[in-house]
């Protein structure tokens, strides 16, 4: 989709169709186990997802299914931790200049094992390899306000959530989300997602 083309959904509809695909999925009646060649041939000609979402690597957090999402309804970036940086962001704007999807996700979970090492780094002092202490970095700020003498899943559970919301943040302190926020066109959501029920809470 090129610049100029207005998403044909709005944020809170695509909001509203995360919800019911999640739904759908915990409850064992996802739509899309396959996809017929047609709406793959229809899709080549142009992608016009709803939904922007950052989200984490892990393997078992696969997006597409948990909202149980068709081709072409979500613009996925996954990267440990759901971290950001320079090309997560300009992959962002990507998709808020040339896709126009109204609705921008950031989604965690439970038990997320780039926020378990950030803990280990910045409260025991746990050093890993250069490039993972990278990652790292862009975790740890998000935990400063945590009470670190709490037992272990409660930290865990606890700096999941923080992190989501440190990246929310982060997001809405740029000029381009203001600009888009102050026209009414974009909602920036956190999210995290249970890996025991399959269940996704979206963060107020």
């Amino acid at each position: 989709m090129t610049a100029g083309h207005p998403n044909p959904f709005t944020a809170e509809q695509s909001l509203q169709r995360l919800k019911e695909g999640n739904e759908r999925f915990v409850n064992g009646l996802a739509r899309f186990p396959t996809v017929q060649k047609e709406v793959l041939a229809e899709l080549a000609k142009g992608q016009h997802p709803h939904t922007t979402l950052l989200g984490c690597s892990d393997s078992r957090v696969p997006p597409e299914l948990v909202f149980d999402a068709s081709f072409g309804e979500l613009f996925v970036i996954r990267v440990a931790g759901n971290v950001l940086g320079p090309t997560i962001l300009g992959t962002l704007q990507y998709a808020g200049l040339h896709l126009h999807t109204p609705l921008f996700v950031v989604m965690g979970h439970e038990g997320c094992g780039a926020v378990d090492a950030a803990i280990a780094s910045k409260f025991h002092g746990v050093a890993q390899r250069s490039r993972i202490e990278t990652l790292l970095e862009n975790i740890e700020p998000a935990l400063d306000d945590l009470d670190a003498s709490q037992p272990h899943d409660a930290l865990l559970h606890a700096a999941v959530e923080a992190n989501v919301r440190h990246t929310v943040q982060t997001l809405l302190d740029t000029p381009e989300a203001q600009a888009r926020l102050e026209e009414g066109k974009m909602k920036l959501i956190g999210a995290v997602y249970d890996l025991e029920s399959g269940r996704v809470r979206f963060l107020d």
